[in-house]
């Protein structure tokens, strides 16, 4: 049994919780007995769900594993994590779903739930094992090629249509492929002096007109992965108005970030820790995306934490590997961008990077409000706390931070997993 001492659900009045048997067992002020955690007048927060995790196990250890990801995600707050489906081999058959979903259950940071590929290789000729991944002990219900998009509409249609008999959803990459042939950065103004080949906001914008419009038709669940222009999000808000089944996601450096740092940074220009797929957008996008995340447009914050090895990053801008890790600063940059800024309270906050990703995911056990009888799944957070971003203290076997040196608000101070903490005092247990 353990009491966690002087908390504050969701921002609100000081309480205790007892957590009893990996489930809370009674919320209020003045209780003992057991273990005594002192929360220090932290947040409590339902432990985060993050729907898009690249974990790169089986293939890629080099970057990242199960294990040093699941702790990454632990530090960050995170007690469930959907690994994308972009290993090598690609987790296209249920035998690779099942191997990274028992990884996950062997090193128990968190909970892993593997993505599904789409297609076969994540080629986009050929629907891959859907049926199967989804019957098979990892329970798949979230399927996606992401990294690449599904941009044959005949083949979109029938991932749509297959997924329906088991209530899953498929997460578009929303890159028209033609468009964004050779583009490096945001097509804009950045882009034409630094001489880059720009990545034009109608390449996303495109996809998801055609894909709500695939998702309407039949009837199905789409979700829109890592949204990144103000033209997207005016599209997902008229496709909700229709009352179609679309949610979407924005990863935390979309609503903080812009492509002015390709050109003027503390690092300088052409600094490859700026590229990112999509990639980073204009002011105007940034300052859309956070007021759609505020009025729901926008479901939910998901990291597309993409961790590489400092040889894949550290080159020129060209040959570069897209991606940023996210998991550790993820509640960090969403305090500085929608809390601190007025958009988004504490409950907020909990709704958007823990029940509403748990709800699309189809998770049971996760996501739940703190009350008495639910899941011991929490994150103590302290905002008032400030601390400058060092990448050498992340549990991530990857450094490919932008934040390194800057100074972000807040801390995770504990995550407890089913009641067994797994970081503690800031520190991994």
């Amino acid at each position: 049994m353990i009491v966690v001492k002087n908390v504050r659900i969701l921002g609100g009045e000081p309480a205790d919780i007892r957590i009893d048997q990996g489930v809370i067992a009674e919320i209020g002020q003045g209780l003992s007995g057991g273990e005594e955690i002192d929360g220090g007048g932290a947040v409590a927060l339902p432990g985060l769900v993050d729907l898009h995790t690249h974990l790169r196990e089986p293939g890629r250890e080099d970057a990242e594993t199960v294990q040093t990801g699941t702790r990454s995600a632990a530090r960050g707050g995170y007690t469930a994590v959907h690994a994308m489906a972009n290993t090598s081999p690609v987790a296209d058959t249920a035998g690779v779903v099942e191997q990274v979903w028992r990884l996950g259950r062997e090193f128990g940071h968190c909970d892993v739930h593997p993505v599904g590929a789409v297609t076969v290789g994540l080629e986009g000729r050929q629907l891959a094992e859907l049926g199967a991944m989804a019957d098979s002990a990892a329970r798949v219900r979230v399927f996606s090629d992401d990294g690449r998009c599904v941009d044959d509409a005949v083949l979109m249609r029938r991932a749509l249509e297959y997924v329906k008999a088991f209530d899953g959803v498929v997460a578009q990459h929303a890159q028209e492929p033609r468009l964004t042939q050779g583009a490096q950065m945001n097509e804009g103004v950045v882009s034409g002096r630094l001489g880059l080949n720009g990545w034009p906001a109608v390449a996303e914008e495109a996809i998801i007109a055609r894909d709500c419009l695939l998702a309407a038709h039949v009837g199905s669940r789409l979700h829109v992965c890592h949204v990144s222009t103000a033209g997207s999000v005016e599209i997902i808000r008229w496709a909700k108005s229709k009352g179609w089944d679309v949610t979407a996601e924005v990863t935390p450096h979309h609503l903080l970030l812009t492509d002015d740092l390709v050109e003027d940074s503390p690092v300088g220009a052409y600094n490859p820790i700026y590229k990112v797929n999509p990639p980073l957008r204009t002011r105007a996008d940034v300052e859309a995306l956070r007021a759609a995340l505020a009025d729901g447009t926008i479901d939910i914050v998901a990291t597309d934490h993409a961790p590489h090895p400092v040889e894949d990053k550290e080159t020129e801008w060209s040959a570069a590997a897209m991606g940023m890790v996210g998991l550790e600063t993820a509640l960090s940059v969403v305090q500085e961008a929608m809390v601190e800024t007025g958009l988004l309270d504490w409950a907020g906050v909990a709704q958007r990077m823990s029940a509403v990703p748990a709800r699309i995911g189809r998770l049971s056990g996760q996501g739940q409000p703190l009350e008495e009888g639910a899941p011991a799944n929490i994150t103590l957070y302290d905002p008032s706390a400030r601390t400058e971003v060092d990448p050498s203290a992340f549990a991530s076997k990857s450094r490919n931070t932008p934040y390194e040196g800057m100074t972000l608000p807040g801390r995770v101070v504990a995550t407890f997993l089913r009641g067994r903490p797994t970081v503690l005092e800031g520190k991994l247990v």
